[in-house]
């Protein structure tokens, strides 16, 4: 996903409530970026004053150069699962970005000039695994889908390299689920 800022920096920001995954997406996706998509790449995160169901947040720099600041400053992304995360960082995301929601989580975006897209996450995750623990997992794939943030190739490496032994089979359909929902909305624009 390329921009006009300096050296090709892509900033994305994945935010939830505690016990969505978003930390492990963002791991995740920074180590598609860097180990397999050999770029450069950061990620930060922060949890809410409670693990689960306080807010959480991780972010992801990804650049062909050096990256001299490891955080989000404008982001290029934002993946909120939760209306919290969207009313707190859809304000900070660039003219032209992207706003991806869990449209049954999420009602009101507070966004302009962004490209506002809306999926029922969880559900997906839900129908295409049968586990709502997926849903970080169909996000990434909606993200990366719409986004090219880094390689399919990298992700699904990624993912796989991150599932729990027993459960790549079943976070592969996740992913796909996510890539497919991308690949009909960009059909459909």
């Amino acid at each position: 996903m390329s921009n006009n800022k300096s050296i090709d920096r892509t900033e994305i920001r994945l935010a939830g409530e505690g016990g969505q995954g978003m930390i492990l997406a963002g791991i995740i996706l920074g180590e598609a970026a860097a180990i397999y998509d050999s770029k450069n790449a950061t990620q930060t995160q922060s949890y809410g004053p409670e693990a689960r169901g306080g807010a959480s947040r991780a972010e992801v720099v990804i650049s062909n150069g050096e990256i001299d600041h490891p955080e989000v400053i404008n982001a290029d992304a934002l993946v909120a699962l939760s209306q919290e995360a969207c009313d707190k960082y859809a304000g900070n995301v660039r003219r032209d970005g992207w706003i991806i929601v869990d449209d049954e989580k999420v009602g009101r975006v507070l966004a302009s000039h962004v490209k506002i897209v809306r999926f029922p996450i969880m559900r997906m995750a839900v129908e295409a695994t049968g586990k709502a623990i997926t849903t970080n997992v169909v996000a990434l794939g909606v993200l990366v889908g719409l986004t090219n943030a880094v390689s399919r190739e990298a992700i699904e490496k990624a993912v796989v390299k991150r599932a729990p032994k027993g459960t790549e089979e079943m976070n592969m359909k996740a992913l796909a689920a996510g890539f497919e929902a991308a690949q009909d909305y960009i059909g459909r624009g």
